[in-house]
């Protein structure tokens, strides 16, 4: 009887204690968030407050500070322009990324996991990263023309190689042990991929999508701009040809908050997708 009451005053301890270190545990995240946020804000509130006295004391025909841009902001996203055009391009850019998703990733895949076809492809993979896409532009016009398919194509080609090397990367870097162990218990070809692979590669392909993000926001602008002149490129040409540059920082601005607002969701994803990740990266 002695002994039955020690052992649960033994269990009593251990639960307290667990949960002590829970406690523990969601107090340093709540730390670690709000330090995080504070340094955010600060470093935001330095950076405007520079830009802010800088721009003062610049021609507003070559710049423009904060308050400046932020009042033109208000009149372009009042009368719609902003995002009537800004929409257009993002039309572009989703078309453009969603298909270097799905071709990418699957060209990473089987390039990493047949070597034929791996040694097939990768001297063209390199060699089509290596060229500036900014020359292949012309060539895309005389062959696609100016429409949205053009433009498609081309964040199509800005954002494929990132992902798919790094989805590349990502199998290659599994370690062949885990593989072993799988095969070992008799896992079949599907199992492997799904309960060993993927989820290992998985860093390394959302790594990719971040890469080819911020590629393909500049290759929409691009397009915009070389292609046929709309879309959001079309508000920084058309305010910067006029010298208005207040209006023409906003667009700019614009594709800053977009670029930080993908990525973040990427993040996101990349948690609850791959939590043990996060986990190594706090240890």
């Amino acid at each position: 009887m002695q002994a039955q009451t020690q052992l649960q005053a033994a269990q009593v301890r251990d639960v307290d204690a667990e949960g002590e270190a829970l406690g523990r545990l969601r107090d340093a995240r709540r730390r670690h968030l709000f330090a995080t946020l504070a340094i955010r804000v600060v470093s935001l509130a330095v950076v405007l407050g520079v830009w802010e006295v800088f721009g003062r004391q610049v021609n507003p025909v070559l710049f423009a500070p904060p308050s400046a841009v932020f009042a033109a902001a208000v009149q372009l996203i009042g009368s719609g322009e902003l995002w009537r055009y800004l929409s257009q391009s993002l039309v572009v850019l989703a078309y453009g990324f969603v298909a270097a998703t799905v071709l990418g990733i699957g060209a990473g895949l089987v390039m990493a996991r047949y070597w034929v076809i791996d040694v097939a492809l990768e001297t063209y993979i390199t060699a089509l990263y290596s060229i500036p896409m900014v020359a292949v532009v012309p060539v895309l016009v005389l062959w696609i023309g100016f429409d949205t398919l053009a433009k498609s194509v081309v964040i199509f080609l800005f954002t494929f190689f990132p992902i798919v090397i790094n989805t590349y990367q990502g199998v290659k870097n599994v370690d062949p042990r885990l593989v072993e162990v799988g095969r070992a218990f008799r896992a079949n070809e599907a199992q492997l991929w799904t309960n060993i692979i993927l989820p290992a590669a998985l860093p390394f392909i959302i790594a990719g999508l971040r890469l080819a993000i911020g590629r393909g926001l500049i290759a929409m602008v691009f397009a915009d701009i070389y292609t046929a002149i709309s879309g959001i490129g079309y508000l920084v040409v058309r305010y910067a040809s006029i010298y208005q540059i207040d209006k023409m920082f906003v667009p700019v601005v614009t594709l800053g908050v977009l670029g930080v607002t993908l990525t973040g969701i990427l993040r996101l994803a990349e948690r609850r997708l791959a939590p043990w990740m996060n986990q190594q990266a706090r240890e």
